[in-house]
């Protein structure tokens, strides 16, 4: 199947191969051995955790305080 490549970098699947993948909205692409562009279907699991709850946790195992949030966001501020 003939796939043409935008100016944007997209391509689009053909119906008939994406019609192969129901669900599947991602696709992990790669470069083989012999210079072949390889797209592997990936199913994405929805977090069990919030965003934010996710933010919370990283902040934590960073050591980051309050006070430290405070002075990047006064920082950010001055530019």
């Amino acid at each position: 199947m003939l796939v043409k490549k935008t100016y944007k970098n997209q391509i689009t699947l053909p119906k008939a191969l994406s019609d192969r993948f129901p669900g599947v909205d991602y696709f992990e692409a790669n470069e083989n051995e012999t210079g072949y562009i390889v797209l592997k279907p990936v199913k994405m699991m929805p977090s069990k955790e919030s965003n934010a709850e996710i933010v919370k946790t990283k902040i934590a195992k960073l050591g980051i305080e309050q006070k430290d949030i405070e002075k990047a966001i006064e920082w950010a501020r001055k530019k």
